[in-house]
C-alpha cells in the first residue's frame, strides 16, 4: 500500500483548511491584476519607473488615512467624514501658513483634524449615536465649511520648507509621500500588533460587553479611534496641500468610500475585531493599480466609477465576522 499518495492529499487539504484564503486575498489579488496590466498595459508605460512612482505617490494619502480607519473598523465604527476633513485641513492650513507663518499654519491645520475627531468621538463614545450618521453628518458639515471659508477659491501655499516636507519633494532620490506613507505603516502596525492599547482596540470591536467586564474603558477607546481618525485625515490633506501646493476644498472629495474599501480589502473585518495594517497598504495600492492602469486603458471616468463600485462591493462581500 502506498502510504505516500494517501498521506500528501491529506497534508495538503489540512493546510489548505487552515489557511484564511479571505484574509489574503487581496495579496494575490495585488499579484494578479499587477501582472495582467504588465502583460496588457506594457507599451503604454505601465512598468515605468515613473509610473510605478506616480502609483505610490497618487495612493499615499489614501495609504495614510486608511491606516487609522484600520483601527475605526476594527474597532466596529467608521468614519465617513475623512476625506471632507482632508479638504478643510488643506485650506485651514494654507490659509494659515499665508497669514501666520509655516508652524502657526501646521498647528491650525491638525487641529482642525483634532476637533472634528473630537466631536465625533464624543458623539459616539458618550452619546452613543452611531457612528455611521454622526460621521455622514460631519462630512457634508466639513466639505460646506471648507468651501464656505474660501469662496471655492483654491489657496496657494508658496512655502517652499512645507512644499519639501509635506509630499512636495524628495528626501534623497526617495519621495517625501513614500517616506510618509512608510511611516504611518510603521508606526500602525507597531501599535496594532505590539501595544495594549491595540489589544483594547481589537477587544473592543469584537465583543465591547466582554471587554468592558475586563476593565477596558470602551468609551474611550471609541472616542481614541475617531479622534485619531480626524487628525489623520487632516495630515492627508495637508499631503495633497503640499503635493498640489494649493489647498481646495475638493482634495480628498470622495476618499472616504476608497479608504473603506482597501482596509476591508485588506483584511480587516467589517464588524470588528480584527485588524490588518499590511493588508490595508495593499488594498490601497490594488486601488491605487486598478485607478492606473483603467487611465491607462482609455476608460473614460463613468466606466472607472463603474470598476471602482465593484471593487466597493466585492470588498463589503468579502468582509466576515471572526
Amino acid at each position: 500500500m502506498n502510504t505516500t499518495a494517501t498521506t500528501t492529499p491529506s497534508l495538503v487539504s489540512r493546510i489548505t483548511r487552515r489557511m484564511d484564503w479571505r484574509s489574503n486575498i487581496i495579496y494575490i489579488a495585488f499579484v494578479l491584476v499587477f501582472i495582467l496590466f504588465a502583460v496588457t498595459l506594457g507599451d503604454a508605460g505601465f512598468l515605468s519607473g515613473n509610473n510605478l512612482l506616480n502609483i505610490v505617490r497618487q495612493t499615499a494619502t489614501i495609504s495614510v488615512m486608511a491606516v487609522a480607519m484600520t483601527f475605526v473598523i476594527a474597532n466596529a465604527e467608521i468614519d465617513l467624514s475623512v476625506g471632507s476633513v482632508a479638504g478643510l485641513a488643506s485650506v485651514i492650513t494654507a490659509i494659515g501658513i499665508s497669514s501666520y507663518g509655516l508652524v502657526p499654519g501646521i498647528l491650525a491645520g491638525l487641529a482642525a483634524g483634532a476637533v472634528i475627531g473630537a466631536i465625533n468621538g464624543a458623539l459616539v463614545a458618550l452619546l452613543k449615536i452611531p457612528s455611521f450618521l454622526v460621521t455622514l453628518g460631519m462630512l457634508g458639515l466639513a466639505a460646506g465649511l471648507a468651501q464656505w471659508i474660501t469662496g471655492s477659491a483654491p489657496q496657494p501655499i508658496t512655502d517652499p520648507t512645507y512644499v519639501l516636507v509635506f509630499g512636495g519633494g524628495d528626501f534623497g532620490p526617495v519621495p517625501g509621500l513614500l517616506v510618509w506613507t512608510a511611516a504611518a505603516v510603521a508606526v500602525g502596525w507597531i501599535v496594532m500588533n505590539r501595544t495594549r492599547y491595540g489589544r483594547q482596540v481589537l477587544a473592543t470591536g469584537g465583543n465591547p460587553t466582554a471587554a468592558a467586564y475586563t476593565g477596558i474603558r470602551v468609551a474611550r477607546i471609541k472616542f481614541t479611534v475617531l479622534l485619531t481618525s480626524g487628525v489623520v485625515a487632516a495630515l492627508a490633506g495637508m499631503l495633497y496641500a503640499g503635493r498640489l501646493e494649493s489647498g481646495r476644498f475638493q482634495w480628498g472629495q470622495g476618499d472616504e468610500l476608497t479608504v473603506i474599501a482597501a482596509v476591508i480589502l485588506g483584511g480587516t473585518s467589517l464588524f470588528g475585531g480584527r485588524g490588518a495594517i499590511i493588508g490595508t497598504l495593499f488594498g490601497s495600492l490594488f486601488m491605487g493599480l486598478v485607478n492606473n492602469g483603467l487611465i491607462l486603458a482609455g476608460l473614460d471616468v463613468a466606466q472607472q466609477q463603474v470598476v471602482r463600485g465593484g471593487i466597493i462591493i466585492a470588498a463589503v462581500a468579502l468582509s466576515r465576522k471572526k
